[in-house]
């Protein structure tokens, strides 16, 4: 017998002739989670089987798997020849020492002597045999034994099935840019479009010297924590001082916050093209803050000229993102207290509904083009 991880993957199987391409990126990602640790991954019908690794470190093993994109579920169990004694024994090793059982089979293999419900009386009643203080409830069981006799001769057995991320493999649905910040929204934002499937880089924003070093480490350390999910590589800055400055000499207030997205949009834009990315992703609730109006958000995307911009955090509230962004390790970093761009030149009351017309009149006292092209030459790119 061997100690293994079975991996089973999500949406995959429902992509008929194209399943093989899904299932090879899903292969990359997980050997890209697992590198470093020594083990063998290999495909059998439908599941990925980590073998060869050391016993020890299982508990990281299953760490780095339940942080991949595209897995419906995992457990830690026992391979074994599909011979009844060797199943047997590696039954006992998974079954509790007392309280209520279950065994549940999957026989895969139709060919093996005893279908499935044969094969739990039988391991079951092995077990009631051997350890009186074991009861079987084949209802509400305290533990479970699976058995999965698989065709290739092998039987994988374990005791509970833990779940995954869910989603697609990421690098299977094109690339994005993500504007991310140092809030709490924008890490989120790129966590879910990484779950469909997209690779994410990301696009920083900030107003050195009015923003300080720590900002900026603050939105390192969040592009890292999304890399664990995402797989970022790279994480570009772009410095708009210059801009702020310049709206603030010239423009209305109250227009700040607009005329900033816009700039920053089209930014984005440009950046998204030459590293191939296919949209725009942002961490916009609708109605969240003044910005964030439909108005305002018409305005930033009627700046963008041929490239999607996803919001897939359009319809939450403040709490859901909240919760995601604790369930993925993000929460404490973002709300430590360092400002960034969007607060610098703050106005007292940003304009919220703000009209197309009023917008094009402030943004024409500005040199838009000179201005781009010096955020443009700030551009930094930082290896995560």
């Amino acid at each position: 017998m061997e100690k293994i991880v079975i991996i089973r993957y999500a949406e995959i199987h429902l992509k008929g002739k194209n399943r093989g391409y899904f299932e090879r990126v899903f292969c990359v990602n997980l050997e890209r989670a697992l590198k470093g640790l020594r083990h063998e991954l290999r495909r059998t019908s439908g599941r990925y089987l980590v073998e060869a690794f050391d016993g020890e470190r299982v508990g990281e093993i299953c760490d780095r798997i339940s942080r991949v994109f595209g897995v419906h579920s995992y457990s830690v169990g026992l391979k074994t020849e599909s011979d009844l004694d060797q199943i047997y024994a590696c039954a006992r090793l998974v079954a509790p020492q007392s309280g209520t059982f279950k065994v549940d089979t999957h026989r895969a293999d139709k060919k093996f002597p005893l279908n499935s419900m044969q094969l739990n009386a039988e391991i079951g009643g092995r077990l009631l045999g051997e350890n009186p203080a074991l009861k079987v409830d084949v209802h509400e069981p305290q533990a479970y034994v699976f058995l999965d006799v698989r065709e290739n001769g092998s039987t994988l057995v374990f005791s509970e099935f833990k779940k995954g991320l869910g989603g697609m493999p990421v690098g299977t649905a094109g690339k994005g840019l993500l504007l991310i910040s140092g809030g709490i929204d924008s890490p989120v934002a790129g966590y879910l479009m990484a779950k469909r499937g997209m690779t994410v880089e990301c696009l920083h924003f900030h107003s050195y010297p009015y923003t300080n070093e720590q900002a900026k480490e603050k939105v390192v350390e969040l592009t890292r924590i999304l890399s664990r999910y995402a797989g970022t590589a790279k994480l570009r800055t772009v410095k708009v001082t210059h801009i702020q400055e310049s709206i603030h000499e010239k423009c209305a207030p109250e227009f700040m916050v607009t005329l900033l997205r816009r700039f920053m949009y089209r930014i984005a834009e440009r950046l998204a093209k030459k590293i191939g990315a296919q949209c725009l992703i942002t961490g916009e609730s609708l109605g969240q803050v003044a910005s964030q109006t439909i108005e305002g958000i018409t305005s930033s995307d009627s700046v963008v000229e041929s490239l999607p911009v996803l919001r897939p955090l359009i319809g939450f509230d403040k709490e859901e993102i909240i919760e995601r962004s604790m369930q993925m390790g993000a929460y404490e970093t973002s709300v430590l207290p360092f400002e960034d761009c969007c607060t610098v030149f703050l106005p007292e009351f940003p304009v919220i509904k703000p009209k197309m017309a009023d917008i094009l009149a402030e943004e024409g006292k500005l040199d838009t083009e000179a201005l781009l092209a010096e955020a443009l030459e700030s551009l930094e790119v930082i290896e995560i």
